[in-house]
């Protein structure tokens, strides 16, 4: 187990030793974000902003332009909620490549609560032009995209981080590119697309599946913008039968994402798993997610819910 903001931190740290133009900036969340590994070893190229994310943002957007490569974090309701109207205006439409790395997405907050549980910032990302959008589904796929994020000067990322520690379910080293998804078991019956920490929910999920005779794929789609289509239609042409999962809205996410594209190529039977249309609330990480139906049994019961019919 090992948190994907803690792979972030880490990476980020490695990575001011090899390329002296990333610069990092947070707001007062230096230890949250884990920035604070880059600040000690690289204490010139790092900003504490204060509590002024509007600033931090216009301030990243400048040194972007001027050749540096900033790295932006703070928790993902500031990160995208606070200052969407400067990421829009400064960042998007000029096409500027900033990174806003934003920790402390989803339900598993946990016991902050519904104010800190950012379950909307992939829908308000998505939906800005020039935006990429990575959703990391272990600390070995949060390091990877944090490296690949570091060399791409043609637009702003956005990397969705977590607070709670997920089971490691990849090898390294592993490759990124946007836009890929990885198929990380085959099936027959059923496919499950997944971002995040709802990836190893899913390979959980197909096991117990297997033991009633469902045959599960599942695909990491952590690239959520730009989407792998390709891979997606693929398999859902071969089990008739979708299941999309992710720690957020079911409105605008990445079931959503899905839905648009199987709607135009190919139409399939589908369930999403997700926050359907509430807000989350103080708990303990794990019981939010069995809450929500975020679970094993969750992912299980909308199987079963999508191949009946």
């Amino acid at each position: 187990m090992e948190g994907t903001r803690d792979a972030y931190g880490k990476t980020l740290a490695q990575l001011g030793h090899e390329d002296p133009r990333i610069v990092v900036l947070t707001a007062d969340l230096a230890g949250s974000t884990k920035t604070s590994a880059f600040a000690a070893e690289h204490p010139d190229r790092f900003l504490n902003m204060g509590v002024a994310e509007a600033n931090m943002l216009g301030t990243a957007a400048g040194l972007a332009m001027s050749g540096h490569r900033p790295f932006m974090s703070t928790f993902a309701v500031f990160a995208t909620g606070k200052v969407w109207e400067q990421i829009r205006q400064v960042v998007a439409y000029p096409n500027v490549p900033v990174r806003i790395a934003a920790t402390h997405a989803g339900l598993t907050v946990g016991e902050d609560g519904a104010s800190h549980q950012m379950l909307e910032d992939i829908a308000i990302m998505r939906v800005l032009p020039n935006m990429r959008i990575v959703v990391p589904s272990d600390a070995v796929e949060a390091a990877a995209a944090t490296r690949y994020a570091a060399g791409c000067d043609d637009g702003p990322v956005y990397i969705r981080l977590a607070r709670a520690p997920f089971p490691v379910i990849h090898e390294e080293p592993l490759a990124f590119e946007w836009g890929r998804s990885a198929v990380l078991a085959e099936g027959n019956d059923v496919t499950f697309v997944a971002c995040g920490v709802m990836v190893s929910v899913a390979l959980e999920a197909r096991e117990q599946l297997a033991e009633a005779g469902i045959s599960a794929e599942v695909i990491n789609a952590s690239s959520i913008k730009p989407l792998d289509v390709e891979t997606i239609v693929t398999s859902a042409e071969k089990t008739g039968a979708v299941v999309t999962a992710e720690e957020h809205q079911i409105v605008g996410g990445l079931g959503s994402a899905v839905c648009e594209a199987l709607s135009e190529q190919r139409p399939t039977r589908i369930v999403r798993c997700g926050v359907d249309d509430r807000f989350g609330q103080s708990g303990n990480a794990d019981a939010l997610l069995s809450h929500y139906g975020l679970d094993v049994a969750g992912l299980v019961a909308a199987a079963n819910q999508v191949l009946a019919g």
